[in-house]
């Protein structure tokens, strides 16, 4: 925040408040924990105006207003703070800056370097770094190991040969690819290259609350979850993921797996208790591990769940893990919701996260009613 030391009468700000006062205590509690909100708080000795989540030193009481837009506080004389960035003009223009970077290394064929990018964004190292990890949760280097870990991906889903598919996606060589094998793409290359080529996977289809439910299970467990869409585009997404597998009906032989997924939309507990085949990433693997972590009837944001996977600066990666999830209901990435609170982001529908969320704390506050009555 700008260190100008004027006051509201001596610049002709209007020394009024355009929220009612009711409302004022409850705001600049939210500015003193540094809570986000939809309004905007300005200090008259200052004469600017800021986010509620503004880092700067907390102001004292009797100079701050309150407003609820940016129009409304520079009618009323004020000016933007430089540190939280209150009009997003600052943030527009990193976003623009860190989208060219992106593009510029997925069109590589190499690894740019971070002397590279940051010379060709306009700002140093350090300053580049930043912004490039505040939006994307991502060092360069990682986001490009990311990109080529996708070429690869791609290619051997494609059944390119190993060797073929390992020096197109920029890889110096095969062994570099096995070393990391699980952390890039969470089983061999052959075995993704093969697309499920030999293995049998079986699945069942049945009525729910939400609609059409599909599982699909391998030997190992259950490797998909996925409801509220018809029969032929539930089991297209399934195929899509084992392209070259072989998939068999078997309700009889899953018929516990379905009764297990209708009992937890009946009735949630806080996880469904089926063997897994979870295919994914390392990151990935840890992201789902942990979801199943959040207690039945409390949710997590996207950035408290990245701390808890240990990343804290992952968030859209910890979002992207999210989205990825292969068996819903039993990997709860429903519990996952906005910084803000807004329940947003789900793969089978908003309305269908909004209402599993309300029967888990429905049903988390009956057990609470149960232990207290013991």
């Amino acid at each position: 925040m700008a260190t100008t030391t004027c006051n509201a009468q001596s610049m002709g700000m209007k020394d009024t408040h355009t929220i009612d006062r009711q409302s004022d205590e409850r705001l600049w509690n939210q500015v003193i924990r540094r809570e986000p909100g939809n309004f905007l708080y300005a200090v008259t000795t200052m004469g600017v105006f800021c986010r509620p989540g503004c880092p700067s030193p907390p102001p004292l009481r009797k100079n701050v207003r309150f407003f609820r837009t940016v129009a409304e506080a520079e009618a009323a004389g004020f000016r933007a703070c430089k540190r939280c960035d209150p009009k997003g003009e600052r943030a527009r223009l990193a976003q623009a800056v860190v989208e060219d970077a992106c593009a510029f290394i997925e069109a590589a064929e190499a690894i740019p370097s971070l002397d590279q990018l940051a010379k060709r964004s306009g700002y140093s190292r350090f300053h580049f770094l930043r912004m490039f990890r505040d939006h994307t949760g991502l060092t360069p280097r990682s986001y490009a190991e990311g990109v080529r870990a996708k070429r690869l991906n791609a290619a051997l889903r494609s059944g390119a040969r190993v060797a073929d598919a390992v020096a197109d996606a920029g890889y110096g060589s095969e062994s570099r690819v096995y070393e990391k094998t699980g952390e890039l793409l969470g089983m061999t290359p052959g075995a993704l290259r093969r697309g499920g080529e030999g293995e049998v996977i079986r699945t069942a289809f049945a009525d729910s609350l939400f609609g059409r439910l599909l599982i699909g299970a391998t030997d190992r467990g259950v490797c998909f979850i996925g409801f509220a869409e018809p029969d032929d585009a539930l089991l297209g997404d399934l195929r899509h993921r084992f392209p070259r597998a072989q998939f068999v009906a078997d309700d009889g032989g899953l018929a516990s797996a379905v009764r297990a997924v209708l009992g937890f939309l009946e009735e949630p507990k806080q996880a469904l208790d089926l063997p897994l085949d979870l295919r994914g990433t390392a990151f990935q693997q840890r992201v789902w591990r942990t979801l199943c972590r959040i207690p039945i009837g409390e949710t997590r944001s996207y950035a408290e769940l990245a701390r808890m996977v240990g990343n804290p600066s992952a968030v859209r990666a910890v979002a992207r893990s999210c989205a990825r999830n292969p068996v819903s209901l039993a990997v709860p990435c429903h519990r996952v919701i906005g910084s803000d609170g807004d329940v947003t982001g789900y793969r089978w529908g908003v309305t269908r996260k909004r209402a599993l969320l309300e029967k888990e704390a429905e049903a988390n506050r009956r057990v609470e009613g149960l232990s207290l009555k013991d």
